[in-house]
């Protein structure tokens, strides 16, 4: 397994078509990886590693690409299109992107250890309007049920987000108006960057293109490990719906305390 880290130029018009497509920046991630075919990554299972990606939009000017995949990848394409490629001509020891093995990470997961984490994700559940209606896939809407979603996922994925100390807690737990649990902040936990994606999926069967939306947010917070073959099922598997668009990546990182121990 690997990790890789791509800046995007955003200045530049490549940069700004990928941006603007989560298809299209799909296809170029799938693109890095000469000895996989597309058919190949549409037939990926639930069962083994897979190809996932994220976009970390920090400022207008930094946004970084995270791909975590099976096989090294190589984004020669990518810094052509949408990085510095001047820039990395003329430095040979940095092509335009970093790429890190996964595993001795990976190995590193021990149950106790507590990690700052990020997830974009598509927070669905399935819901009946009528008796006699098929269940629909309905993205949640609201960062109270968004936050709820990842939580009850929290223990089958091999972690539990951190529980802030009473001192520091503003809000009290409760309810929503419709009985739905509401957590106030009890958590370690952020939802922010709510963004609705539209765009047209090739169909393979005709020549036509199918409307898509769905809804992306991103999670910022702490969590404790559990179940560190759990976890790493999760970190090479993803989480949630519509990886193929961008969700589904979760990174750990130290968090600051941890960061001292190591110092000291």
């Amino acid at each position: 397994m690997y990790l890789s880290r791509f800046r995007i130029n955003t200045a530049r018009p490549g940069a700004r078509r990928l941006l603007s497509s989560p298809q299209s920046l799909h296809a170029a991630v799938m693109a890095s990886f000469p000895h996989l075919l597309p058919t190949a990554a549409s037939e990926a299972t639930a069962a083994g590693p897979r190809v996932l990606w994220r976009l970390d939009r920090n400022a207008a000017a930094e946004v970084f690409l995270y791909v975590v995949s099976p096989d090294q990848p190589d984004l020669t394409h990518l810094v052509e299109q949408a990085g510095w490629p001047a820039a990395a001509t003329a430095d040979q020891a940095n092509p335009g992107w970093q790429t890190r093995p996964y595993a001795p990470f990976l190995d590193r997961l021990n149950p106790g250890t507590r990690w700052a984490f990020r997830l974009t994700a598509n927070p669905v559940h399935h819901i009946r309007r009528k008796d006699d209606e098929p269940t629909k896939r309905t993205a949640h809407i609201t960062p109270v049920h968004q936050m709820s979603w990842l939580l009850e996922r929290q223990q089958r994925c091999g972690f539990r987000i951190c529980e802030k100390p009473d001192s520091k807690r503003l809000l009290p737990d409760g309810a929503t108006h419709k009985k739905a649990p509401h957590h106030g902040d009890r958590y370690e936990l952020l939802v922010r960057d709510q963004r609705n994606l539209s765009f047209a999926k090739p169909l393979s069967s005709t020549a036509g293109r199918r409307p898509v939306t769905l809804l992306a947010v991103t999670f910022d917070g702490r969590l404790e490990v559990t179940d560190p073959e759990l976890l790493r099922r999760t970190l090479v598997q993803g989480l949630g719906k519509a990886k193929a668009y961008g969700c589904g990546l979760l990174t750990l990182a130290p968090t600051p305390s941890a960061v001292g121990e190591q110092a000291r």
